[in-house]
């Protein structure tokens, strides 16, 4: 579960503050959104009193110190996913795949693995994502009927896109 939270909005009290803390806290989010509430022109928020400067940057404060304290994956490592790969990861060293959970698992960037299923055991976890490494006796299967499509292909289309069939 990922959430957007906004700190200061005109209304929130200590106490509505408190519960926030208290449910990111509960549910330690593995992404989480922080941001100050801006009065955006022509909202009734924006004509409502803002809470002062200081107590909106001390609380926003408050939730991404904590929030940079979750470690939503610790404690996975040896665990078993079946997960589909569906991209290449930010820095090109991996692909990603989510599991049943859509949690993100880091995993060999080896080329017959893209838009296939298979079971991973994790290695080792971040803030972020977990690392997993395919079981030896997994059987890599496709989940759809055809092959994903290559780069500029049309679907459809049965080739790549061309200034001729693009209309």
């Amino acid at each position: 579960i990922i959430t957007d939270i906004i700190c200061g909005f005109p209304t929130e009290t200590d106490e509505d503050f408190q519960e926030t803390m208290e449910l990111v806290k509960r549910h330690n989010f593995p992404s989480l959104f922080i941001n100050q509430f801006f009065p955006r022109p022509g909202t009734p928020a924006a004509k409502m009193k803002r809470i002062s400067t200081q107590i909106v940057k001390s609380r926003t404060r408050e939730l991404s110190e904590y929030f940079q304290t979750v470690k939503p994956y610790e404690g996975r490592e040896g665990k078993i996913y079946s997960v589909l790969v569906t991209e290449t990861s930010h820095d090109g060293n991996y692909y990603v795949a989510h599991n049943e959970f859509y949690e993100q698992v880091l995993v060999p960037k080896l080329p017959e693995l893209m838009g296939k299923m298979f079971k991973v055991r994790v290695v080792s976890t971040s803030k972020f994502s977990m690392i997993g490494e395919l079981i030896d006796d997994s059987q890599v299967i496709r989940p759809s009927l055809a092959d994903a499509l290559q780069l500029g292909q049309v679907s459809g289309g049965g080739g790549k896109e061309t200034p001729e069939n693009s209309a």
